[in-house]
């Protein structure tokens, strides 16, 4: 994807909205992002979902399934509320880039 830089800010706010929904994990939305067009590799996705850990936006935990552990993420309060404003925001912009379509 030559223009990558301009859609890392939607990746983050697609990852944001899917934890909000419910816990989330690297693959599924490696998965998810596939779906879309988006591809990435775990050594992208991971590092954007560490970071957010970071910046407060998602919580993770370890859990086990069949044996196997695996890190679970989930939209923190701060992330909610982030997603929120996100969502009002990008409306605004978005829908100015389409209103003489």
């Amino acid at each position: 994807m030559v223009d990558r830089n301009l859609y890392t800010g939607l990746i983050r706010l697609h990852i944001l909205h899917h934890a909000a929904e419910g816990p989330i994990f690297g693959q599924a939305m490696i998965d998810e992002l596939g779906r879309h067009g988006y591809r990435l590799s775990a050594g992208t996705l991971y590092p954007i979902l560490h970071g957010m850990e970071r910046q407060g936006y998602l919580r993770s935990r370890v859990t086990t399934n069949g044996g196997r552990n695996r890190r679970v993420y989930r939209a923190t309060p701060a992330g909610r509320k982030a997603l929120v404003t996100a969502r009002t925001r990008v409306q605004e912009l978005f829908g100015e880039m389409f209103e003489h379509d």
